[in-house]
């Protein structure tokens, strides 16, 4: 079965696209076609909810132009998942951002979930989303690495800095897994794993770009659309 999902990165900086790019290809199993695009307008970056609201409209406009385009799946690629329910409203197939999937992916792994993020500015869009999902009694810890997302491109300080805040919940006792929060940390989930695991046992570490292209070729294959007894589609009216 032949899939064409579609990523959409909702900044304006350039430098993460051939990342994204990479990391997501990778994950894609034989038959999946994935291509990425790029909001021309919003932020350079998604660190508060200010940021977030600058960057959904662009995303809409990507969405409807996914749907023109034959597309089967769509990955918002960003932890906070913006414009993501608004995009099943107007999209028929699978739409998921950074978080949903990846903390799916790791409730399976451990009674404890922590998340490893960029800023202490993103704190409150997390516990918003954690709150929303019901999740407050698995999603137990959420660290920070100081790190703006413009900067997680520096990979061994990244990796150095998320194996301390991971030690840190893993003895006191506030996390057993972990998930990545910000699909800007590329190509880290399994080094960080690993250092992990030579200390502690086998510690899994979620990567929100694997956790959402694979989840989508799972949806797409199950037909597991955004229901329209919830996701209704806009009513014709006029909007400027």
């Amino acid at each position: 079965m032949a899939i064409k999902l579609r990523i959409i990165v909702p900044i304006i900086d350039t430098s993460l696209l051939a990342g994204v790019q990479e990391e997501a290809q990778a994950w894609c199993t034989v038959g999946t076609q994935v291509d990425v695009v790029q909001i021309e307008r919003g932020p350079q970056s998604i660190e508060n909810s200010y940021d977030e609201a600058l960057s959904v409209p662009g995303i809409l406009e990507l969405v409807q132009q996914a749907k023109d385009d034959g597309i089967d799946g769509i990955f918002v690629s960003c932890f906070a998942e913006p414009g993501v329910h608004a995009a099943r409203e107007i999209f028929d197939g699978p739409v998921f951002g950074g978080f949903e999937p990846a903390i799916h992916a790791a409730l399976g792994t451990a009674d404890k979930i922590g998340i490893l993020t960029v800023l202490p500015d993103v704190l409150s869009m997390l516990h918003r989303l954690i709150g929303a999902y019901g999740l407050s009694k698995r999603v137990t810890d959420i660290r920070v690495v100081d790190m703006p997302v413009l900067s997680v491109g520096q990979h061994d300080l990244l990796v150095d800095r998320l194996e301390a805040q991971a030690r840190t919940a893993l003895d006191s006792g506030a996390a057993q897994s972990f998930v990545l929060g910000c699909t800007g940390m590329l190509d880290v989930a399994h080094a960080v794993s690993a250092r992990l695991s030579a200390d502690y046992g086998q510690i899994p570490v979620m990567d929100p770009t694997g956790s959402a292209i694979t989840a989508l070729e799972q949806a797409v294959r199950l037909k597991a659309v955004p229901s329209r007894a919830t996701y209704y589609p806009p009513r014709t009216k006029e909007r400027v």
